[in-house]
């Protein structure tokens, strides 16, 4: 299981645990706060009543006095309140009245007057001087139907002479119960979706981050030259400077490991002729020999020369951090590779000819591209026969700049085309010394530098064909000057 999945479920259950406890909660506390409110309210309002009640026994005129007026009125007038959603279209309020025995001497439903109701709770309590309260239900044995009793005390000269009550049924109450109850299922659902949403955005960005991090690890395995991946994350840019770090140190240490012993093996042969041709000088062999054998030392000690120029170049190139990148317009960078070898075309009669665009421009670095073209020249000019041709162009594409070099040579054996971008691999040229078989290798990574693709194959028609690819789009990868 990846590791996002498993944070994810994790916090997932997390989350779900804490709303169920809270929407739990929630929900437990809703009918009894509700039912305490009410309370609240039918204590206020009992106290209210009991003192219009008082003024109403004093003047006798307790079945006829305020209240029973008010309830006949209220009773006869429809009205209509919308409290919150709920429609209320009639007082749900009932009021009766007793004397100092409990005897009923007014009731708003009119149905209890003369009935004893002195052992009830609210009625009992409240007689007695202390708090007077009940819930029962108007059906026996039906919860459903109970009804909330709250009364207050009727109290004239001092002395508690009766006792009012308030009553609400508490089904009234149900559908402000249901809907604080549906509004906070409500909220706990979309809480939920929200956490799963949430909860995915961060699996998304754990798993892109992983795969990012994994794309980095695979691409320095496979030896590419890549940026490191930027995070908002401390902890992966520690990973990612880890892995940088521990790359930088393999690498080096292969790197050097690598040059000693390729540079170790080619610097043998033209040591080995040099130290010949010196120990025969030594014995004073004729003046002819001398000079061949002097002309053989200095040939091999340019060749040495060079070898080691092109392999600093190389490791310059391979070691740099970055290239800066420009326009580079291709079509004159070519003619000043072609003017330096206008010399050895002419002796040879070879006809090398331009047809680029003069608009193709490219992002790159202009030394080192510069650089490219003098060796692909180089190599497709030592290949070719005399009084032949060389052409340069390039082929439309909407999202490349693709320029082929074609020489009429005899192209390539098939057993070497795998080698050919090997470092130290060279092939023996018809007219020159074998080269240093540096210069393929040097352009392959000169292509990579600027995210461009270079590929070697024998034309059909006769020679080498070489392709090289170019983004029209080039993000400044690489900085040279870094």
């Amino acid at each position: 299981m990846r590791i996002s999945l498993q944070i994810f479920i994790g916090y997932f259950l997390i989350v779900a645990i804490a709303a169920w406890f809270v929407l739990a909660i929630f929900a437990e506390e809703v009918k009894p706060g509700v039912r305490q409110s009410t309370e609240d309210a039918l204590v206020d309002s009992a106290q209210v009543l009991a003192n219009i009640a008082a003024q109403d026994i004093k003047n006798n005129a307790t079945a006829t006095g305020s209240i029973a007026q008010a309830f006949a009125q209220i009773n006869q007038r429809p009205f209509q309140s919308n409290i919150g959603g709920v429609i209320k279209t009639r007082v749900d309020y009932r009021v009766y009245i007793t004397d100092a025995a409990g005897i009923v001497r007014y009731d708003s439903s009119g149905k209890d007057v003369g009935a004893d109701y002195s052992r009830w709770n609210d009625v009992y309590l409240t007689l007695r001087g202390q708090y007077g309260a009940r819930s029962t239900p108007s059906v026996v044995g039906n919860d459903a139907t109970s009804v909330m009793h709250v009364a207050a005390p009727i109290i004239i000269n001092d002395k508690i002479t009766g006792v009012l009550t308030v009553s609400k049924p508490n089904s009234t109450l149900m559908p402000i119960i249901n809907r604080s109850e549906a509004r906070i299922t409500q909220a706990g659902v979309i809480l939920l979706g929200a956490s799963l949403l949430v909860g995915l955005i961060i699996m998304w960005w754990i798993n892109r981050s992983i795969s990012r991090l994994e794309r980095y690890a695979d691409d320095i395995t496979a030896g590419k030259s890549v940026l490191k991946p930027k995070f908002i994350s401390t902890e992966l840019r520690a990973i990612i400077n880890t892995i940088a770090t521990m790359r930088e140190r393999l690498d080096g240490k292969e790197y050097v490991e690598q040059y000693v012993h390729t540079l170790t093996h080619e610097l043998k042969s033209p040591l080995s002729a040099i130290r010949g041709a010196a120990e025969i000088i030594k014995e004073h062999p004729p003046e002819a020999a001398q000079t061949q054998f002097a002309t053989n030392i200095e040939e091999q000690s340019h060749r040495l020369q060079t070898l080691i120029d092109r392999l600093l170049e190389l490791a310059n190139l391979e070691r740099a951090p970055a290239l800066s990148l420009q326009p580079v317009a291709l079509h004159p960078l070519l003619d000043k590779a072609l003017s330096t070898q206008q010399t050895e075309l002419a002796r040879r009669n070879i006809t090398l000819s331009i047809n680029i665009n003069g608009n193709t421009t490219v992002q790159g670095d202009e030394f080192l591209l510069g650089q490219m073209f003098s060796n692909l020249i180089d190599n497709a000019m030592d290949f070719s026969p005399n009084d032949s041709s060389i052409q340069i162009y390039d082929e439309p594409s909407l999202i490349h700049h693709r320029i082929s070099i074609r020489d009429h040579g005899a192209g390539i054996p098939d057993y070497a085309l795998p080698h050919i971008f090997d470092r130290f691999y060279s092939l023996a040229r018809p007219h020159k010394s074998k080269s240093t078989g540096l210069g393929l290798n040097f352009v392959r990574e000169i292509m990579t530098k600027h995210d461009g693709q270079i590929d070697i194959q024998n034309h059909f028609g006769g020679g080498v064909l070489v392709k090289l690819v170019f983004p029209k789009s080039l993000t400044a990868k690489f900085d040279r000057h870094a």
